[in-house]
């Protein structure tokens, strides 16, 4: 079954041609990179705490007990939900603009609002936990002149020791802002 939130960019691919926006359809969102090994494990550590509640759910429904079998299937139902979220957050783009998808808020700007997109060296929050440590980070400026909290970093779950992959992914994502950003 195809899960398109995982879809990667096609320019990452050894087979694909060297283009910055490889997709045909630049009106859907699109994730320009993969989500990391660290959000992938901590989304099947859900998935498994979840098949576990599932058969909890099950057996206290044939003990009958069925308002205990409710809560354990609403309980399973709201994990798997918080797996897939987790499996979403991150940078999105489109020919409408660059989103900011996090676990229970998502911010939109439009290329138009954006005055720019830019790598920066800043203090970043590790594995999105309050430590910080030095890292970059990629920020979107509106043109009011307020920054954004920032798109990605290198410390975060997608990019977390793997610098080559933050770069790629910070390069597509400049790419697009400079494609449909208002000169």
């Amino acid at each position: 079954m195809p899960l398109p939130f995982l879809t990667a960019d096609r320019a990452f691919d050894a087979s694909a041609e060297d283009v910055a926006l490889p997709f045909d359809d630049h009106d859907s969102w699109r994730r320009p990179y993969r989500p990391g090994p660290w959000r992938v494990a901590a989304a099947a550590t859900l998935l498994l705490l979840a098949s576990f509640v599932l058969l909890a759910a099950m057996i206290i429904g044939v003990a009958g007990a069925p308002s205990g079998a409710t809560v354990c299937l609403v309980l399973a139902g709201a994990v798997i939900a918080a797996a897939l979220r987790l499996l979403r957050v991150g940078a999105w783009v489109s020919r409408h603009g660059v989103r900011r998808v996090g676990f229970l808020r998502t911010t939109t700007v439009a290329w138009g609002d954006a005055a720019a997109v830019r790598t920066v060296q800043q203090p970043v929050k590790w594995m999105g936990f309050p430590r910080t440590v030095q890292g970059q980070a990629l920020v979107v400026v509106r043109r009011g002149g307020e920054t954004l909290p920032p798109l990605a970093s290198d410390h975060n779950a997608d990019f977390l020791g793997r610098q080559e992959a933050f770069e790629r992914a910070t390069d597509a994502v400049e790419a697009w802002a400079d494609e449909y950003r208002p000169g």
